[in-house]
């Protein structure tokens, strides 16, 4: 097939081997190549610019900015972009935040290379592709009330080790406040302490380390 009716991809990963390993089953396919590889963010950007690639494979930790912000700067640039955030995270949080950046899918990088060649043609074709395995992560958690910016805030604190004055102090609010946030916290999150809450958000992706 030639190289102008391919699918052509771009492949964003910081791990060579990783981006090694998604460049030879991209360019197994007869009726794909892979374009262009980034390892940041703006790197990511420019590429895009260069290459106008069909479909963008999207890593979620990059080490100039994330992935989510890489996915906006792209799409506010070129509304059409179709990417796909290819990911170790399966959190219900990262994946609505990818899905509210605009990503058109969301695959995990422990499944078959046959699934992600299948996901980048669905992509290709203007459908969204989210697996039943991410499907079934977004709806463990449908319909909860979501932590709101000040409360993440306050849970990023507690995951830091913040007491209720430091965090007071650190957001400038008053402790009561924060007490009443943390109880917040605790009730959407369905956690007995602040340990098991940000063990929580962690695992769901509300929060990074």
């Amino acid at each position: 097939m030639p190289e102008e009716s391919r699918i052509r991809v771009l492949s964003v990963d910081d791990h060579p081997l990783m981006r090694d390993g998604i460049a030879a089953s991209i360019n197994a396919q007869a009726d794909m190549i892979m374009v262009a590889e980034a390892a940041s963010g703006r790197d990511a950007l420019a590429l895009f610019r260069d290459h106008r690639p069909d479909v963008t494979l999207m890593d979620l930790r990059l080490p100039d900015m994330s992935g989510i912000e890489a996915t906006i700067a792209i799409r506010a640039e070129f509304h059409d972009a179709r990417i796909i955030v290819l990911t170790t995270f399966e959190g219900d949080a990262e994946i609505q935040r990818a899905l509210q950046a605009g990503a058109m899918g969301y695959m995990l990088k422990s499944m078959p290379p046959r699934e992600l060649v299948a996901g980048i043609r669905q992509v290709h074709a203007g459908r969204k592709c989210l697996p039943p395995q991410v499907l079934s992560s977004l709806a463990q958690h449908l319909g909860e009330e979501p932590l709101t910016p000040r409360e993440i805030d306050v849970l990023r604190s507690l995951a830091g080790g913040g007491g209720n004055r430091e965090i007071a102090q650190a957001l400038f609010i008053s402790e009561e406040t924060v007490k009443v946030h943390v109880r917040h916290i605790l009730e959407k999150l369905g956690a007995a302490d602040r340990t098991e809450a940000v063990t929580i958000a962690l695992r769901r992706g509300v929060i990074e380390l």
